[in-house]
């Protein structure tokens, strides 16, 4: 299993819900931070207390539908001088629910696909060859497992889309030390959920994080949440690396 102490993760959407808890999760073993919300400002109480822990840490801002400010943000994380090796892409927006999905507006599905699917891949792109060059990383991104869902369409198509879009790129680096997988919460009470989801957001751990954990040099696995509740972490990692298969490119993933 990874040790986390003294490395450094960026983690979007960080501010509330399950990036909040993911944020603390890896505080609390040692993993110094790089939070991420629309507004720096907002990570403020996360902020503080990941630094309560004993960790460094920073925040940064970047409205993710504006593609300008992903750059800037990156720019403003290498401006620290740390090494992100570890990304956890939280972040994402379900824009609405079309009971008539048959007027689904084209709005639905721009923005869901820069927020859910082109931002994290820009921020994927911009931390790769360094990881290559340190010979480590780990990258887990965010997704969901909605189906047969019309009225979700904008939503679920850009989760579909960064499922085949990081596994397309974790084909390149499985057997080595960056490791690249996609994890799905569940439905938890977040904002994003809603209040009458059946899940806490505390259900997503240790699931959400185990990818930045493992080291088997495999890529291209979904880390479902629900696989590993209730699990220990140490747990939870051996049973990743056991019984979650590699992606191979079949229908029926």
């Amino acid at each position: 299993m990874v040790d986390v102490r003294g490395k450094w993760a960026l983690i979007t959407g960080a501010a509330r819900g399950i990036g909040c808890g993911a944020a603390k999760f890896m505080a609390e073993r040692g993993c110094n931070l790089i939070l991420h919300a629309r507004k720096a400002e907002n990570c403020g109480k996360v902020l503080a207390e990941v630094k309560a822990l004993g960790v460094e840490a920073f925040a940064v801002g970047a409205e993710l539908s504006d593609l300008k400010q992903v750059e800037n943000m990156l720019a403003e994380i290498d401006a620290l001088g740390k090494p992100v090796e570890i990304v956890l892409n939280n972040a994402g927006i379900q824009v609405a629910y079309r009971t008539d999905y048959l007027k689904t507006p084209a709005e639905d599905y721009e923005k869901s696909f820069l927020i859910n699917t082109i931002a994290p891949m820009m921020i994927v792109y911009h931390f790769l060859p360094k990881m290559k060059e340190r010979g480590f990383g780990r990258i887990v991104n965010t997704t969901s497992g909605i189906r047969l869902e019309p009225e979700q369409a904008g939503y679920s198509a850009s989760k579909a889309a960064l499922d085949k879009v990081t596994m397309d790129i974790a084909s390149k680096y499985n057997g080595t030390d960056i490791c690249i997988n996609i994890t799905d919460p569940g439905w938890c009470r977040t904002d994003l959920g809603g209040p009458h989801a059946p899940n806490a957001p505390e259900s997503s751990l240790p699931g959400v994080v185990v990818g930045a954990f493992i080291d088997d040099k495999r890529s291209g696995r979904n880390f479902a949440a629900g696989n590993f509740y209730g699990l220990t972490l140490e747990e939870a990692v051996k049973k990743a690396e056991a019984e979650i298969s590699v992606y191979t490119g079949s229908i029926g993933m």
